[in-house]
């Protein structure tokens, strides 16, 4: 009778009361952030989580919503997409972010965790990472010692910008930097504007570098250390139920999700072309890693 009655009252109050049937779903987000992907290497952006973030703040009865982050940055207009999709539905639905992140939540991935309404992380996590980056390769000398002549034909003097097989040019790079500047001004105000005065003033804030969990919650870029489930379990009851929301599984049993294309039947030419760009995905994304040491 009790159970049943429980049932009668809105979420939040359910939660308050330790009842059983507190149910968090949860939405993993997991590696670099990037507007591509294959089936073979599916790439974090907008499309690839959409449908699993509405089904999670669609579930009925939950007082909030649970997402792990572990992404080492990538594409500065995907992760605010994710960022601006999250706090949409969860102003919508009316429910709680919860954010956990992982091995990390850095440049992008700490962007995407700001949509928390709080963020939690392992002590040996890595956070922050709050600047813009472009990295490329120049060409010019190995296409000399070869014996290759780069010829370009443009109508506007700027298509040619930052040809890795052209001699760099003073004003391309001072382009590329103010472009950076304003980008990385939009993150800045975003995390600002998210954390407020949980932020600590740090002279490296917004150097792009970046810190452990433990750190991290002592300059606020997080609010607490520890765990999913320990913390779920302390806010909503020791009854509650976390319940994982997975993406579909397509082709060879790969996660895929809307926005990430799959390979049908069995065209080799297809599949050919999706393994090597998978490969290159892979491989930019390792970079990714690395760079945090990771």
């Amino acid at each position: 009778m009790v159970g049943r009655l429980k049932k009668l009252l809105p979420a939040k109050l359910r939660a308050k009361l330790g009842s059983d049937d507190v149910v968090i779903p949860v939405v993993k987000l997991s590696g670099a952030i990037s507007d591509g992907g294959t089936a073979f290497r599916p790439t974090l952006n907008l499309g690839s989580c959409s449908l699993r973030l509405e089904k999670a703040f669609q579930t009925k009865g939950s007082p909030a919503v649970a997402i792990i982050v572990n992404s080492p940055g990538g594409s500065p207009v995907q992760s605010r997409l994710i960022y601006q999709r999250i706090r949409a539905l969860s102003a919508e639905h009316n429910k709680k972010v919860h954010v956990f992140v992982e091995d990390a939540a850095a440049s992008g991935g700490y962007m995407i965790a700001c949509a928390g309404d709080d963020i939690t992380a392992d002590p040996s996590s890595i956070v922050g990472s709050i600047g813009v980056i472009s990295a490329s390769f120049g060409y010019v000398d190995a296409i000399e010692k070869i014996g290759v002549k780069r010829r370009v034909y443009t109508a506007g003097q700027n298509k040619s910008v930052l040809d890795p097989f052209l001699p760099e040019k003073k004003a391309d790079i001072d382009r590329l930097k103010a472009l950076q500047l304003e980008i990385h001004q939009i993150f800045i105000d975003l995390v600002k504007q998210s954390r407020g005065d949980r932020l600590i003033e740090h002279k490296d804030m917004f150097t792009g570098q970046f810190w452990t969990g433990g750190k991290g919650k002592e300059l606020g870029l997080v609010d607490e250390i520890g765990d999913l489930r320990s913390s779920l379990q302390a806010r909503y009851g020791k009854k509650t139920k976390i319940k994982l929301v997975e993406a579909k599984r397509g082709l060879f049993g790969n996660r895929v999700a809307a926005g990430v294309s799959t390979v049908t039947g069995f065209d080799g030419e297809a599949l050919a072309a999706g393994a090597a760009s998978g490969i290159m995905t892979a491989a930019e994304e390792k970079l990714l890693w690395n760079r945090l040491g990771l």
